[in-house]
Parts: C-alpha cells; sequence; structure tokens
C-alpha cells in the first residue's frame, strides 16, 4: 500500500463505505472479498479477509484498478 501511496484511512474508508464485488469463500486460511470506492477522486480496490472466530480483519492487498484487467465499470474482469 505504502508503494502505490494508498494510505491505511482510505484503505478503510473503502471497507465501510465501499461496494463488495467480488466474493472469495473458499479462500484460504479465511474467506476473502474484493471491494471497490471512489476515494479523494481515485478508485481504489481492497482485498480483505475475515476470520470469523477471532473476529480479526485483514487486508490482503490495495490497488488502482486498471482498464487493462477490468472493464470499464472497474467491477467487471476482463477475459484474458
Amino acid at each position: 500500500m505504502a508503494e502505490r501511496g494508498i494510505l491505511q484511512d482510505v484503505v478503510l474508508q473503502v471497507l465501510i463505505e465501499g461496494e463488495r464485488i467480488e466474493d472469495y469463500p473458499d479462500a484460504q486460511p479465511y474467506p476473502s472479498a474484493l471491494f471497490m470506492a471512489l476515494v479523494e477522486g481515485r478508485r481504489l480496490h481492497v482485498v480483505a479477509a475475515f476470520d470469523q472466530r477471532n473476529e480479526w480483519g485483514y487486508v490482503i492487498t490495495a490497488y488502482e484498478p486498471d482498464l487493462d484487467h477490468f472493464e470499464d465499470d472497474y467491477r467487471t474482469r476482463r477475459r484474458q
């Protein structure tokens, strides 16, 4: 996140206010999901996982999606 200039409070804002656009229920060690939001003029994706047993959340990654990998809605993955 730091290398991409994405601050922790911005990531938290994506998780709280953003839209969940993909679920990964079989991800290991915990189920995870992809969230998207427009924050401070930047469209961001955040992948996060949740450990229900211990009630801990984990940020896996945060990035600005690009049109090489996503359709122009930034929700739909392009077929490679």
